[in-house]
């Protein structure tokens, strides 16, 4: 089977985890992931089954929304609330204050990573490091932050949550530890839930629970969706069935020939290209007025021996 699955992650489970849980329930091995979430983490994470595990690598930049609960006056070790208080203050932010400091932190933005992250310094994993007490320089990361709104805060309890809409790379423990410093405390994270990520929303997620039943009842598969679905911002091209059989086989099309006839096309552009059935075939780049085959997500065109193969 080859598609995507949108899995509601319960809190407990990292990402392998899931994928291991995906693996019985679908009885298929070749079962990936599109990005990790934290353990304490929930929500969508998207699950590549089949051939749809060829995406990974190749997945947009497209934006991810959290819904981010905190508490103001403690930081700890890891950034949330599963790891060791380090700091502690009885300073009192009001919600003014709080939402003063949001501004800055919209828009393209510097961010230094936690300790406690996968990036690799000097070949060790941050994590690795910080797990023996080591702290070591990392150097700030570009980040986007599109959206980013003070959903409620509690000044009695000093407690709150957020929507944040980011890119990919941005850590949300770093940018509440980084959002209450700014308003002259200290910050940790204490709940995250992704509800947005490859373009899917918790209204297509589906919960463990849910996926377990539906497994028991042979449903679960009407639930996989077409792996095109991850490359959406991505123009389509439509090609004819000769062109459609070539580009199967990994031949470069003639972008003139196609639907793009007329159209200038700079070198380096991603489409997304489709069969004369609208079924989808893989995705191309453009190169010297060619769609050169970038990745195939569907099996090679048979060999007809009673027709030479030309482009139409």
């Amino acid at each position: 089977m080859t598609g995507v699955f949108i899995l509601d992650k319960p809190e407990g489970f990292t990402s392998f985890d899931a994928v291991a849980v995906a693996r019985r329930l679908f009885g298929q091995k070749k079962i990936g992931h599109t990005g990790t979430l934290d353990p304490m983490a929930t929500g969508v994470l998207p699950l590549l089954l089949g051939r749809a595990t060829r995406a990974e690598a190749l997945l947009p930049d497209t934006e991810k929304e959290y819904r981010a609960a905190f508490a103001l006056g403690t930081r700890t070790d890891t950034g949330d609330r599963t790891g060791q208080a380090i700091g502690q203050t009885d300073a009192r932010i009001s919600r003014e204050a709080l939402a003063a400091v949001l501004p800055r932190f919209r828009g393209d933005i510097l961010q230094i990573p936690p300790m406690y992250s996968a990036i690799k310094k000097d070949g060790k994993r941050l994590y690795e490091l910080a797990r023996k007490g080591i702290e070591v320089e990392r150097e700030a990361r570009p980040i986007t932050i599109a959206r980013l709104e003070l959903l409620s805060f509690d000044e009695e309890r000093q407690t709150g949550e957020l929507l944040v809409s980011c890119s990919k790379g941005t850590y949300i423990r770093a940018l509440i530890e980084d959002l209450a410093a700014a308003a002259g405390t200290l910050g940790t994270m204490t709940a995250l839930r992704r509800t947005r990520a490859c373009g899917f929303s918790l209204a297509d997620a589906v919960p463990l629970d849910e996926a377990r039943r539906l497994a028991e009842t042979d449903d679960l598969s009407a639930l996989v969706r077409p792996v095109e679905g991850l490359f959406s911002v991505y123009p389509a091209v439509t090609v004819s069935a000769a062109q459609a059989a070539r580009f199967a086989n990994g031949g470069a099309l003639d972008a003139a020939r196609t639907s793009l006839r007329g159209k200038a096309l700079p070198d380096g552009e991603r489409l997304r290209v489709l069969g004369p059935d609208m079924r989808f075939l893989g995705l191309a780049e453009t190169a010297g007025g060619e769609l050169r085959v970038l990745r195939l997500f569907c099996g090679p065109a048979p060999a007809d021996p009673g027709r030479k193969e030309t482009q139409a």
